[in-house]
């Protein structure tokens, strides 16, 4: 069987961390979350993938090539036009086969899940049972029948929430064919599926025990704890006499932990970083590769990636830091309202006390800077020396 990864979007709510790179290419645990679901797929058999790529896919396709570094078959096929899943399905019709998989390139889910789902009769759908469905898209059944399927609505009327996997048979395409525009001007699968329904072919849903929602920049935070909880050691690099480390840690190769640093896990640096001496690196971080965590830097439960330097008596506490970032010397990224409660983004909840920064790619500050909490800034922005950032920043700001 193959499977069909749907990765052609750029995840506009992700922003600014998708300015630069498809959403399915964030990091999550020091890997793209497109490369979880690859490898759990891998787990329960799947050899063949056809990935629908678009935005910026030439870093999907430079990544992840032909697969051979997963001992897979990857081919590929671009939707110019981002005109919904059931678009990007109808262009490969004679590549999936009698029966082939459909999932969502950013979905994270576990092999157990998948390795149940694939024994589904019929066409099928994974569905997650939420405690809050609202901004998801729902389904109705009749035990494990499809009624109806219901997006994105103020008044769900289920708590079962469509995770975008499926199963299908050929028949799909038939349905495909006479799907109308949506409301978005788009073609969507899961009208193609109330299609199937309506026209009497049974399509089953089936509960799935583990899906990780990455709808929000802030969503990587809660996916990367969970990822890092069952994290093995691995030391690849150099730890130096008088470092410390503590718990699941692991160390990319040619990276070097100075003297005096005190990393306690999970934790995980990538390849090529310089940390310490003098650190202190709390649980739930990921550092990317070619990174720089120098003297007096405290860091906790944040995701840094590739490039970024944070070299001196700095604070990043929550924060999703992106690549080829600098942070000039006593920068600090404050990660709690003073009433304690939730911080709100442009008036959306993010169901977090505490969030620092969600930054883009080449931000660079300099010193002294204070970033407040929930401060969102996009790529490109020079915060002065002294500067308090605060709010929503576009691309290519300046705060002096």
């Amino acid at each position: 069987m193959k499977a069909v990864i749907l990765a052609a979007g750029e995840g506009t709510r992700m922003r600014p961390l998708t300015y630069t790179r498809p959403k399915v290419m964030l990091p999550v645990a020091n890997r793209p979350i497109l490369e979880h679901l690859v490898r759990e797929l891998c787990a329960v058999g799947i050899r063949e993938f056809i990935m629908v790529v678009g935005y910026h896919d030439e870093q999907v396709r430079d990544y992840f090539q032909h697969g051979e570094k997963w001992d897979v078959r990857i081919e590929y096929v671009n939707q110019r036009s981002q005109l919904g899943t059931a678009d990007a399905l109808r262009q490969l019709q004679q590549l999936a086969g009698a029966r082939f998989l459909v999932v969502n390139g950013d979905a994270i889910l576990r092999r157990d899940d998948l390795a149940g789902f694939l024994k589904s009769r019929g066409n099928a759908m994974g569905v997650y049972e939420v405690s809050n469905p609202r901004g998801l898209g729902v389904v109705e059944t009749d035990g494990k029948k499809l009624v109806r399927i219901y997006e994105k609505t103020d008044n769900p009327p289920s708590r079962l929430a469509n995770i975008g996997l499926y199963l299908f048979n050929q028949e799909i395409f038939a349905a495909i064919a006479d799907t109308p525009q949506s409301l978005r001007g788009e073609y969507e699968i899961t009208d193609s599926i109330q299609l199937l329904v309506e026209r009497g072919w049974p399509v089953w849903c089936r509960p799935i025990s583990y899906w990780l929602d990455l709808s929000r920049p802030w969503d990587l935070l809660s996916a990367n704890e969970q990822l890092l909880k069952d994290l093995p050691e691995e030391n690849r690099g150099e730890i130096e006499p008088g470092a410390y480390i503590k718990g699941p840690v692991q160390i990319g190769e040619h990276s070097l932990v100075r003297s005096g640093s005190y990393i306690e896990g999970p934790v995980i640096i990538g390849a090529h970083c310089d940390i310490g001496p003098h650190c202190f690196i709390r649980p739930a971080t990921t550092i990317g590769d070619h990174c720089h965590i120098g003297a007096g830097v405290e860091l906790k439960n944040s995701i840094v990636m590739r490039g970024s330097k944070i070299p001196h008596l700095n604070y990043v506490g929550d924060s999703v830091i992106g690549a080829d970032c600098n942070l000039g010397a006593g920068t600090i990224i404050a990660n709690l309202k003073l009433d304690k409660k939730n911080i709100m983004i442009e008036g959306v909840d993010t169901g977090r006390r505490k969030l620092g920064a969600i930054m883009g790619d080449h931000v660079e500050v300099g010193i002294n800077a204070s970033i407040n909490v929930g401060c969102v800034i996009g790529n490109n922005t020079l915060i002065g020396p002294g500067a308090v950032a605060s709010g929503v920043i576009a691309p290519r700001s300046r705060r002096f």
